[in-house]
């Protein structure tokens, strides 16, 4: 794309922008063959999505009242647009200790899969080789970074839904107009605070999954980036599940499909997020991952050479075959 420097007015703005941080990481994706791995991304994440929706709404239909089985739907649909409506709670209540077992074991299975799977398509943007280490330790370790991403999920799932709550009993007892500019700062605050939640979810994702310690500054923004750009595909796919999807030509596949998307552009912007954290400053601050050299390449010494970003465990590198098809 050289050529569009050369051009008249905007030529100089274009070779601006592909200085910037932001263009350096899509080249990295680019070399990487990103759209391999948001298929990859996605194709697992579909499929581990349903166990996790069963277990999820069978102990909520188990343990939870009339009013709150509605607002598990209701969070179900914010989290996964189109989704709360085909759920039926109450016909999983009268089988909620079968469901939930037979569920509780698929979303074990594919959970850990789906671990591995983001790992290896999270260190391919990094350009780390695949790690060569006994199946069984990697499986339980697996288990361990599952439960504990859930554990993050459910924490901020409680958050965002404590933040929604407050705001409305506050737009209520103040008696705001539904569109008026109070109610329009409470529902920026409730905004803000699924941000934060999402921010929080993303930190974890960017370095624990991948096994890599990229620079504060480069994480923090990587995942402020992710976390509003996740909260607007959800409001955006939200509206267009309500008003096309759902009444469009695919019939009963509308939603699948749209909430086909929806993953795919999350897996998009994920990737976009860990190459943000990957790429190097122009200012040296973590430098660029030499393909084909690994830690002990690095010098004499065993250290990393200055201004290269180390994965956690002590290899570079381009990435193997499993991690470049996404597994």
């Amino acid at each position: 794309m050289d050529w569009l420097k050369k051009l008249p007015v905007v030529g100089p703005w274009v070779a601006r922008a592909m200085r910037t941080h932001a263009w350096r990481s899509y080249e990295r994706l680019d070399r990487v063959k990103w759209s391999r791995l948001a298929a990859a991304m996605t194709f697992i994440s579909f499929i581990a999505l349903f166990p996790l929706l069963t277990l999820a709404a069978a102990v909520g239909a188990a343990t939870l009242s009339a009013r709150q089985q509605r607002t598990l739907e209701t969070k179900i649909t914010e989290q996964f647009p189109g989704l709360g409506s085909q759920l039926h709670i109450g016909a999983l209540a009268d089988n909620a200790g079968t469901v939930g077992v037979i569920a509780g074991v698929f979303l074990l299975l594919t959970g850990v899969n789906w671990v591995g799977q983001m790992r290896d398509c999270l260190r391919a943007v990094w350009q780390c080789p695949d790690r060569e280490e006994n199946p069984v330790v990697r499986r339980v370790r697996d288990a361990g970074v599952l439960l504990g991403l859930g554990g993050a999920v459910v924490v901020t799932l409680l958050v965002s839904t404590v933040a929604s709550a407050a705001v409305g009993w506050i737009a209520r007892q103040a008696g705001l107009a539904e569109h008026g500019a109070g109610s329009l700062v409470l529902r920026i605050v409730a905004f803000a605070v699924a941000v934060a939640a999402d921010f929080l979810v993303l930190c974890y994702v960017l370095t624990l999954l991948p096994a890599v310690h990229p620079p504060r500054r480069r994480l923090l923004v990587a995942a402020l980036l992710g976390a509003i750009g996740f909260e607007l595909l959800k409001v955006l796919l939200s509206g267009y599940i309500q008003g096309v999807a759902a009444k469009s030509m695919y019939g009963a596949f509308g939603v699948p499909i749209a909430l086909l998307l929806w993953m795919n552009f999350t897996a998009k912007l994920v990737l976009y997020c860990a190459a943000w954290t990957a790429t190097p400053g122009r200012d040296g601050d973590g430098g660029e991952d030499t393909p084909g050299r690994g830690a002990d390449d690095d010098g004499d010494d065993g250290k990393a050479a200055p201004g290269r970003t180390r994965p956690r465990n002590g290899n570079g590198g381009a990435p193997g075959p499993a991690a470049a098809s996404g597994g």
